[in-house]
């Protein structure tokens, strides 16, 4: 018996608590996956690849597969530039606080909307009867659907995920680095193109690979968008269960969803390995003022950022215009009666939202901290395996999430499909990894003498981690509640396949307005959702100033601001 094993046995507290969360890992995450490749690749208990070449032979699945990776690659690299260009505004520009708030707001709102707020604004605006198209420019019978229009609403969707990543990176880079450059004669192009975007090539990679994934498993807004004629594979994989009951052809696309995520994900680990990167080196020397930024710049970059924000600003306007008008595009008359349809036909779905996103929000905070705390802090054996075993579903795209639960959960004795156990399921071990990651990010951040002199003090673990650590790690679950939380109010690539007669969802009732032309109670529930998302996050945000004592990490927002 191993050290860690024989430590293992020695507290009870521990070694439940690592058997709870291999169990429910077990189930909602290893099952589901072995279930869905299972059904995909055997036949009769035997290997067999016959109905894979039949779909995949399929011209309109290769179309649509071609498809997926031309817009994936098109929306990673028109948003990775976007978001560079918001990056760079914010670390280098020298904005004063305002603008920094402004840029913020602008790239919060896409982030915390459904997936297709955009592309309902889209068709309000460029639609047949289209306020800039028809209204404004007289263009009759304008069409909003395509490749280019699919294109624009996803990179305005993704693009606040590349400001994220970027943001941090640029701001990392030592002003010192480049005055170097500066004092052996360099211009500032130059300064740009050999120091600042190479030493940038992380997050320029990260980007793409999130915005790559993102596409590549986004559902509603080439199901609302890209027509007949631009079919992709996530809505091919969702008609072939839905439409055709073919659970063995859907099992097969979604897998074919997979290929190209982790064909970009390896290309992005060797072309980030090959260098080095380091920038912050704990040498400590005079700070200085950025000046790879010239004057006229410095007011040209806010511009390209405000004129963005202005049209963020104006889909989100026109999105509460068409929700309190009688019918967008024929009759502007005012009125409420699309908020009274969705507080009394769409009620059950509002109803059963904020029951799942209530349920799941503390799960999800409570399991991201267990499993971030015993992975970061305490040894045991499967302890990596546990850490990769968390991140799976996270890094699947949805619609193969979607797909595993539905195939796993469908027959007894497993039967949950149709309950609201299995979305909230979906929701908590979906969302989780990031209450994970940044309880292991805090973690790195505080000595492990404190828990230390807790139990030499005769603390056992359990009253360690309730009285030391979880006070310590607090800004950590508040944001794996916030994120469970907003997912829960806005995901449906995975939620799709899950939902039920008995168990709806907000996002799906928009979906069913939009297919049904009733694009007034779809703008009704979509502005319904940012409003309560907002809410939700403020309160959270107050929560965690509220309960951060004094010489904890200070952390204003749950999002890390």
């Amino acid at each position: 018996m191993t050290a860690a094993v024989r430590r293992l046995g020695r507290d009870p507290a521990l070694l439940v608590t690592v058997l709870v969360l291999w169990a429910l890992l077990g189930l909602f995450v290893l099952f589901p996956l072995a279930r869905l490749t299972w059904l995909a690749f055997f036949e009769g208990g035997r290997l067999s690849l016959g109905h894979v070449w039949s779909v995949l032979g399929d011209p309109n699945h290769r179309q649509a597969f071609a498809n997926s990776m031309l817009l994936a690659a098109l929306v990673a690299a028109g948003g990775t530039a976007l978001g560079f260009l918001f990056a760079y505004t914010a670390a280098r520009a020298g904005l004063g606080r305002w603008w920094l708030a402004a840029l913020d707001a602008a790239t919060l709102l896409p982030l915390v909307s459904p997936p297709f707020t955009t592309a309902i604004a889209m068709i309000f605006s460029f639609g047949p009867r289209g306020l800039i198209t028809y209204h404004l420019l007289g263009i009759k019978g304008a069409t909003a659907y395509g490749l280019h229009s699919t294109l624009f609403a996803e990179t305005l969707t993704y693009f606040p995920i590349a400001y994220l990543t970027l943001r941090p990176i640029l701001a990392a880079i030592d002003p010192n680095v480049e005055d170097m450059a500066f004092s052996l004669g360099s211009s500032r192009w130059r300064v740009f193109r050999t120091v600042t975007l190479p030493l940038a090539v992380p997050g320029f990679a990260n980007a793409f690979l999130l915005l790559f994934a993102a596409s590549l498993a986004d559902f509603a807004t080439p199901l609302i968008l890209a027509g007949n004629s631009f079919p992709v594979l996530p809505t091919q994989a969702y008609l072939q269960i839905t439409g055709l009951f073919d659970f063995k052809g859907g099992a097969v696309l979604s897998f074919a969803l997979l290929v190209p995520a982790a064909a970009v994900y390896f290309l992005q680990r060797y072309w980030v390995g090959r260098g080095a990167y380091v920038t912050v080196t704990g040498k400590a020397g005079p700070a200085t003022v950025t000046k790879s930024v010239a004057p006229w710049a410095r007011r040209l970059l806010p511009a390209a950022c405000a004129a963005v924000a202005v049209v963020i600003a104006y889909f989100y306007a026109l999105l509460f215009y068409a929700s309190v008008v009688m019918a967008f595009g024929a009759n502007h008359a005012l009125t409420w009666r699309h908020y009274h349809v969705i507080f009394t036909e769409g009620w059950k779905a509002i109803h059963d939202t904020l029951i799942i996103a209530g349920v799941g929000m503390p799960l999800g905070g409570l399991f991201g901290v267990l499993v971030g705390y015993l992975v970061a802090r305490r040894r045991f054996p499967g302890r990596q395996a546990m850490e990769m075993v968390s991140m799976i579903n996270y890094a699947l795209p949805g619609t193969i999430v979607g797909i595993a639960y539905l195939i796993a959960f469908n027959s007894p004795p497993l039967a949950l499909t149709g309950t609201a156990l299995i979305i909230v399921a979906c929701y908590v071990f979906r969302y989780s990894p990031t209450g994970i990651r940044a309880t292991v990010a805090l973690l790195q951040q505080i000595d492990p003498s404190i828990e230390e002199a807790s139990q030499g003090l005769g603390a056992r673990s359990g009253m360690t981690f309730r009285r030391v650590t979880l006070p310590l790690i607090l800004p950590a679950f508040f944001a794996g509640l916030g994120v469970v939380f907003i997912r829960s109010m806005t995901a449906i690539s995975a939620t799709i396949f899950l939902v039920s007669i008995n168990w709806t969802l907000i996002t799906v009732r928009i979906l069913e307005n939009m297919t049904e032309l009733s694009l007034g109670p779809a703008a009704a529930f979509s502005v319904l959702v940012v409003a309560i998302v907002f809410v939700v996050m403020a309160a959270i945000s107050w929560a965690l100033r509220r309960f951060q004592s004094a010489g904890n990490l200070q952390v204003t927002s749950f999002l890390g601001g």
